[in-house]
Order: C-alpha cells, then sequence, then structure tokens
C-alpha cells in the first residue's frame, strides 16, 4: 500500500523515482499512490517503449488517462500528447503504443454511478502561451481542468477549489507555501490554499477536486 491515507498531504518529484516494470514487456511506471501491487487504486506515471502493447484488459472501477507527450493507441484510436480520456467501470481495451507515450493514468477511482465515456483533445491549451482555464470532465462533485498560468496570473482563485485538491506539473514552476513546484511533480493536498498557491512566470497543471 503506497500514500493511501487521503488526510495527509503528499508531494512527489516523480523525476526522482526509478522506473518499475510492469507485467508487460516494454511498459513501466512510476507508482504514486498504490492499493494493491496489480489491482484497486492506483494513480502512476506511466511509460510504453516505441512498438509496447499491453495485453487487453478490463477495468472494474474505471480508468483516467492524460497523454502527457508521443502517442497512445488502443482500439479506440490514437492519442496524441494533450488527450485526456476516461474508460467507464466495466470496460476494457488493449493498448500499445507504436511509437513511445507518456501518461499520468488513475485506475480505479470512479463513482460507482459515472458511466460516462469521455475522449477530450486539448492541443490549443497544450502549445498556448496564454492564461486558460480548460475543463475537462464534471461529474456530481469531481472536476478536472488543464490551467495554463503566465505572468503570474493567479486563476486558481477563480475556480472556488474545496479543500482537497490533487495536481500535477505538467511544465513550469509554481509556489506552494514555501514548497518550489516544478515540471514533473505531483501534489495531493487535503487542506489546499489557494492564497498560497502562485506563479511568478509560466505554470502548466493538470488539477482535480472532489474525487477525495
Amino acid at each position: 500500500m503506497l500514500n493511501m491515507d487521503f488526510t495527509q498531504a503528499v508531494l512527489i518529484d516523480t523525476n526522482k523515482l526509478d522506473w518499475v516494470a510492469s507485467p508487460m514487456s516494454g511498459v513501466f511506471r512510476k507508482p504514486l499512490a498504490r492499493e494493491e501491487a496489480e489491482r484497486g487504486h492506483a494513480t502512476s506515471l506511466v511509460q510504453y517503449e516505441a512498438g509496447s502493447v499491453f495485453r487487453p484488459h478490463p477495468h472494474p472501477l474505471g480508468e483516467e488517462i492524460l497523454v502527457l507527450s508521443g502517442v497512445f493507441s488502443d482500439q479506440q484510436g490514437d492519442f496524441e500528447a494533450g488527450s485526456y480520456f476516461r474508460n467507464p467501470p466495466g470496460t476494457s481495451h488493449a493498448p500499445h503504443s507504436e511509437k513511445g507515450c507518456l501518461l499520468l493514468v488513475k485506475l480505479h477511482q470512479f463513482q460507482s454511478s459515472d458511466l460516462n465515456q469521455v475522449s477530450v483533445n486539448t492541443p490549443k491549451i497544450w502549445s498556448s502561451n496564454e492564461s486558460e482555464i480548460l475543463p475537462l470532465y464534471t461529474f456530481g462533485m469531481e472536476r478536472v481542468w488543464l490551467v495554463r498560468i503566465q505572468n503570474g496570473d493567479n486563476l486558481l482563485g477563480e475556480l472556488d477549489l474545496p479543500d482537497a485538491v490533487e495536481l500535477f506539473i505538467i511544465s513550469g514552476q509554481a509556489r506552494y507555501g514555501e514548497l518550489l513546484l516544478s515540471s514533473g511533480m505531483w501534489l495531493r493536498e487535503p487542506q489546499f490554499l489557494s492564497k498560497d498557491w502562485s506563479v511568478e512566470s509560466s505554470c502548466f497543471i493538470w488539477l482535480k477536486s472532489g474525487h477525495f
């Protein structure tokens, strides 16, 4: 069991983690939170080497993926960097990557009544140089965004965030209190304070709330 106490703040610099081999050749992971070795709740960075294939498998409690780089593929098509999709409980797929890819993956974390199949392509914000909030998904209290912050804008203050949030720094830097957050860092904060968040130059993040 890894980082499964959701009352505790967790900050991980994924750049300092070693890749761990998955059961399938050419697919590697950096676990961030995990209930069991190969089952249950999991949040991870996942890397597919070029030409790697993962066997067909189901997700009884859903799968949420953000493609960070490269191209991820399954029977639904090809998903380039910036693609965000959700495969609801009861679905299955056979993923692979011809050229290789890097993913942020959350498994078995759907609400039981959330059966929505979602696929969002975000090329504009992925390459933008302007501050922007892009909603990716809403279900009940759960909300997911991509947020690009430029020139010190304080966009998170506009979101009326609840106490608990989870975020991943895709690029750039931000400060949260005394913490310096940079590309590749993952933060899960049960008592998030927007007033303690600041960006001096630029920062691009994936942000989620309402799911704890």
